[in-house]
This record gives C-alpha cells, sequence and structure tokens, in this order.
C-alpha cells in the first residue's frame, strides 16, 4: 500500500496563483469556492476550484502548482476536469414520467399566467410563429407549383419546340409503315416463288 505524499504547505496556500490563472482563461463568474486538492507523486499539488460553467455540472476548475526547492510556487497545468459520476448518465426515467412531470408544469404555466391575467397561454406565441412559417412555406410551394405550369404549359421547353418532336414522331410512324410494307411484298413474292417451284 502506498501513502501519499506529503503536500508542501506553500503550494497548498497558493490558491491566490491559481486564481490567477484561470482567470487567464475563464470569467471569474465561472469560478467557484475551492474544493480540496489532490497531492500528486511527483510532489506538485493539484487545487481544485468548483465550476459555475453552465453544461458541466460535477466537473471542477484544476490547476496544478509546483516548487522547486527555493523558488516561488509555478502554475504547470490549467484544466477543466470531471469529478467523480461527473461522466455518468443520469438514472434513466421512462417516458410517461417524464411527460407526465412536462405536463404538470405546462398546467403551472397556464394557472400562473392566468392569475397574472395573461390571456395568452404560454407556449402559445411560438406554436404562432411555427404555424406562420408554414403558411409561407406553403405559399412557397404554391409558387413554385405555378412556375412548372407556366413552363410545362409553353411550347417550348429548354429549347426544344414541342411540335417539331411531335411531328418527327408522325415521320417514323410513317417511315415504320412503310418499312412494314415492304416487307409484306418480300414476303408476298417470297411465298409466290415457293408456289411456282
Amino acid at each position: 500500500m502506498t501513502s501519499k505524499p506529503d503536500a508542501d504547505a506553500r503550494l497548498l496556500d497558493a490558491h491566490d496563483l491559481a486564481l490567477a490563472a484561470l482567470a487567464e482563461i475563464t470569467p471569474a463568474s465561472t469560478v467557484g469556492p475551492a474544493a480540496g486538492y489532490l497531492a500528486e507523486e511527483d510532489g506538485s499539488v493539484s487545487l481544485r476550484f468548483e465550476n459555475r460553467l453552465a453544461g458541466y455540472p460535477g466537473w471542477f476548475w484544476t490547476v496544478t502548482v509546483a516548487r522547486v526547492e527555493g523558488e516561488e510556487p509555478t502554475v504547470l497545468e490549467v484544466e477543466l476536469l470531471p469529478g467523480d459520476g461527473a461522466l455518468l448518465a443520469p438514472e434513466w426515467v421512462p417516458w410517461a414520467e417524464r411527460l407526465a412531470e412536462y405536463r404538470a408544469h405546462q398546467v403551472e404555466l397556464a394557472e400562473a399566467a392566468a392569475a397574472a391575467g395573461d390571456d395568452v397561454v404560454p407556449g402559445e406565441d411560438e406554436l404562432a410563429a411555427e404555424e406562420d412559417e408554414d403558411l409561407d412555406d406553403d405559399d412557397l410551394d404554391d409558387d413554385d407549383d405555378d412556375g412548372e405550369a407556366d413552363i410545362l404549359h409553353a411550347g417550348d421547353l429548354d429549347g426544344v419546340d414541342i411540335d417539331e418532336l411531335d411531328d418527327a414522331g408522325a415521320d417514323d410512324e410513317e417511315s415504320d409503315e412503310s418499312e412494314d410494307d415492304d416487307a409484306d411484298a418480300l414476303d408476298e413474292d417470297a411465298g409466290e416463288v415457293d408456289e411456282e417451284e
């Protein structure tokens, strides 16, 4: 069993130095009171401060300080590190329970709004704004449809004359019919030759 190294008292008291280092990377409002320390094997000390930065519950601002014999303490590292359990997901709550909590909260908000004399239920403004956006999108879709209809009804599509295509198709049909007639005539001639033999 290894014992923890004894921490240098001057390093333990270097809170002002640690706070000054933190001030260089984060606003003072995100740093809470001192939250202990960790003595490292190499003689350095990691001073911890509570974190008030949103989105990082259970994390700590950590400033590692060290001292060479005869010198003042100096900062080695400044970082935001997770505390015990900070990286674990919270206990799972079934959807039905979460939905019930959400609905109860909406009822509370509606009651509070009614008590304050507000006619608008919280959330209605957002819903109305979403409906307006949906209407705008529908208008845009209608405009797009009208534009497509204009293109489809035009006689000229992307530089191609549709009437010419129809005429070309008719010419192709006529040539196919004449080829069929020629083939039938050849078949008849061949049949007559076979009968004479």
